[in-house]
């Protein structure tokens, strides 16, 4: 065996999402998903966090093809930002294509991308790789692992998966045709990690749905149901139940809108005829024949649901005795907002459920026994578990070690840190690669760094203030000012006493600087305000001293 692999992390191993890898041999390189990551609360004003691309920009012209294991923004989120500059092949189901395509025609690149469906254990070639796509079962549809063919041996890639023990619609994970690929022995696995820490196996869908059936049996009113827009299977399961018991439905949200389409063009979506109708005509029918399908699963400010719940939405209202159904998890970092959206509901009158209260969600990640059938069903020489925050991926790894992975091979790998795996079966780490993420805020990229966010938090937390000050450039005199405007500061009415005495310490500062000194006179204002504010008030804000010279 001659030849080697190098393997690029750049996202997805210490957090959940970012999701980008990239391998490397001696003739090509090919990367696997290219995910965003939504900021943390206080990354003011940001709108996503992307990889750092740097070091795939500097080898543009090696990457012969990106593989894409799903849909979800984690996986496919960041190719907007990637591809006007990266000229390569797209390969992935025809689901996961069809989100792709519509996110790039959003960004004015649909045209120029050349996105290449496979199918179900399809093998593509590129140069001395080779992916073959084994089918896995997650929480949106046309999910694939990887079987991956390399100078260094066979390498598995999962994907995100769990291992549905009873399938509906034949959404299963293809542990069959991976043990045939692993007959031969692999090198090295790459396993989802997400839910490491939970025992046991993870609800199935058959499960879900029992409930749900369950739930709608029972209801009395009208039925909203809320879930990720990405997620056909279930989307898939309200519709049949809609159907069975005699229900509407109306759908309400851009982003389900969308994927619900995609999915119809391509026949995976079964709809009949007449059950899915425009919000106009399903508002007129009776209570107990209407259901509602609704964006807002993570209390999204802008969805539909939490627009419902504000009595903001244009079409429709939350009434007394609405089952309001939340068939999705509550994403870290989201809790608070989906709680508020949660309380406000029960104060218009309707009853909610939710995942850790009814059995109405099931994950599409994978239990520890799961992982274990995984490790097993494999059998890899190494081990380097992916796709989780750093607890999740220690977690796994010593689960590995326990399914017979030696400790020495089964490793904690973190963004940034390449490893290589050589013609004598051995692993090499190699130097570190700046792997810090990407900022995106409007079409500013990678342009808001410590020092703008350290402003934005200042503002955030303290406000504004701006002093205006107009000097005569000949004589020295003030002529127009000293105006003070506050925002985020004070409540100016109130405080109109204050800012008051803020002018006169203006007027005390500019006396005892000498004239002409523009620069000296702004520091001192700046100064001497935040001083005297930090004194009456005990707050810090940021004062922004306008001084003219005319």
């Amino acid at each position: 065996m001659s030849g080697s692999l190098t393997v690029y992390p750049m996202g997805g191993l210490g957090e959940i999402g970012l999701n980008c890898m990239a391998l490397r041999t001696e003739q090509t390189m090919v990367l696997i998903d290219c995910g965003l990551m939504f900021p943390e609360d206080f990354l003011y004003g940001v709108d996503v966090a992307i990889p750092n691309f740097d070091f795939l920009l500097e080898n543009r012209h090696e990457i012969q093809g990106i593989i894409l294991t799903h849909g979800h923004e984690d996986h496919i989120g960041a190719l907007p930002w990637l591809l006007p500059y990266v000229n390569a092949p797209i390969y992935s189901s025809r689901f996961t294509l069809g989100l792709v395509e519509s996110k790039l025609r959003e960004h004015g690149l649909d045209k120029y991308a050349d996105l290449r469906p496979v199918e179900a254990r399809e093998r593509v070639e590129m140069d001395d790789l080779a992916f073959t796509f084994f089918p896995v079962c997650h929480s949106i549809i046309e999910g694939f692992g990887l079987g991956i063919e390399t100078p260094v041996g066979r390498v598995v890639h999962t994907g995100d998966f769990k291992i549905d023990r009873n399938p509906l619609d034949g959404h299963a994970t293809d542990l069959e045709g991976l043990a045939r690929f692993a007959s031969s022995g692999v090198t090295l696995l790459f396993s989802d990690s997400t839910n490491a820490e939970r025992e046991g196996y993870s609800l199935t869908e058959r499960e879900t749905k029992l409930r749900l059936r369950e739930l709608f049996a029972e209801a009395k009113s009208r039925i909203l149901v809320t879930l990720f827009s990405s997620h056909i299977q279930r989307m898939q399961e309200i519709i049949d139940l809609a159907f069975d018991f005699g229900r509407k439905v109306g759908v309400s949200g851009k982003s389900l809108l969308r994927n619900l389409e995609i999915a119809q063009e391509l026949g995976l979506l079964r709809v009949p005829h007449g059950v899915i109708l425009p919000l106009e005509e399903v508002t007129q029918r009776p209570d107990d024949e209407v259901v509602l399908l609704v964006t807002g699963s993570q209390g999204e400010p802008l969805a539909a649901l939490s627009r419902m719940s504000q009595g903001e939405h244009r079409q429709l209202a939350v009434q007394e005795g609405d089952l309001v159904i939340m068939s999705s998890r509550f994403i870290p970092g989201n809790v608070r907002a989906i709680t508020k959206v949660i309380n406000r509901l029960y104060k218009l009158g309707a009853e909610v459920l939710y995942e850790s209260i009814a059995a109405i969600h099931a994950s599409g990640h994978a239990h520890r026994q799961e992982l274990r059938i995984m490790v097993d069903t494999v059998k890899p020489k190494f081990f380097v578990p992916v796709h989780g925050e750093y607890r999740h991926l220690v977690k796994h790894k010593r689960l590995a070690v326990e399914c017979g992975v030696a400790p020495e091979r089964a490793l904690v790998v973190e963004d940034g840190q390449p490893f290589t795996l050589l013609p004598d079966g051995e692993l090499r780490l190699e130097d570190p690669l700046d792997a810090t993420v990407t900022l995106v805020d409007g079409k500013g990229v990678g342009d808001v760094g410590q020092t703008v966010l350290k402003e934005r938090a200042l503002l955030a937390g303290e406000g504004l203030v701006i002093v205006l000050l107009v000097i005569d450039e000949n004589t020295g005199e003030i002529t127009l000012g000293p105006d003070i405007v506050s925002k985020g500061f004070i409540f100016e009415q109130q405080y109109s006493h204050l800012l008051e005495d803020a002018k006169c310490i203006v007027l005390e500062v500019y006396e005892n600087v000498p004239p002409g000194n523009l620069k000296k006179l702004k520091e001192r204002l700046r100064s001497s305000l935040r001083r005297f504010f930090r004194k009456v008030l005990e707050r810090d804000p940021v004062v922004v001293p306008l001084v003219i010279s005319l």
